[in-house]
């Protein structure tokens, strides 16, 4: 029950830093950096007892690489979800139920921007957290949200920048982007996930 609660809380305030600092009145052009530092300080508060996933698809990536249990993994993505929802609430709460317009976007552009940004969330995830040669190291955290704060300056424009299930779960729930396309998400971040175990595999075999 601890590496769960964990994984709730971490992905309850990155998904709350989302949606305020993007829900207006936001912090503009900053959004990703308060959202990538988000990510790393809950990576390093949470890391030694989950693994700090907080994404459904970092948890899939991680699973297939070796280093979760199978068992784990529904509890994993269900309190990630259910955290999601419960953080967008408080935005929308916290905002006082704005009207937010959705984001118009277009679907293959955005599924080819999520497929990337994920994968690269991923496979920094499984290189710097989980690889025997990089064991031990104390920049985990930074390399993780950094990671996610360059793909949402990169490609945040696309698609919106989740690069997380749970994330567009919440997104979605506060109207960021139409309830339709979330279907997308799913696909190419969880694609992006199983993509990028088997890139990691192949790049290092030895790594078991």
């Amino acid at each position: 029950m601890k590496k769960y609660l964990v994984e709730f809380i971490g992905t309850f305030f990155l998904v709350l830093t989302v949606g305020m600092t993007v829900v207006a009145p936001g912090a503009g052009a900053l959004a990703p950096l308060a959202i990538g530092s988000a990510l790393m300080i809950m990576v390093y508060a949470g890391g030694h007892v989950s693994g700090g996933h907080y994404n459904p698809a970092v948890t899939l990536a991680v699973w297939l690489r070796g280093r979760c249990a199978a068992g784990d993994v529904p509890f994993y993505i269900a309190a990630q979800i259910l955290a999601a929802l419960v953080a967008a609430a408080g935005v929308l709460c916290l905002k006082g139920h704005p009207t937010v317009t959705p984001m118009e976007i277009k679907i293959v552009p955005a599924l080819i921007a999520e497929l990337v940004g994920t994968f690269a969330l991923c496979y920094v995830v499984l290189n710097v957290a989980t690889a025997k040669a990089t064991a031990g190291n104390s920049n985990y955290g930074l390399a993780i949200g950094f990671t996610v704060m360059t793909m949402a300056f990169a490609l945040g424009g696309i698609s919106g920048g989740a690069f997380n299930p749970a994330v567009a779960v919440g997104i979605t729930r506060m109207h960021l982007v139409d309830a339709g396309n979330l279907w997308l998400y799913f696909i190419a971040n969880l694609g992006a996930g199983a993509l990028a175990a088997l890139v990691f595999k192949l790049v290092n075999p030895e790594d078991k």
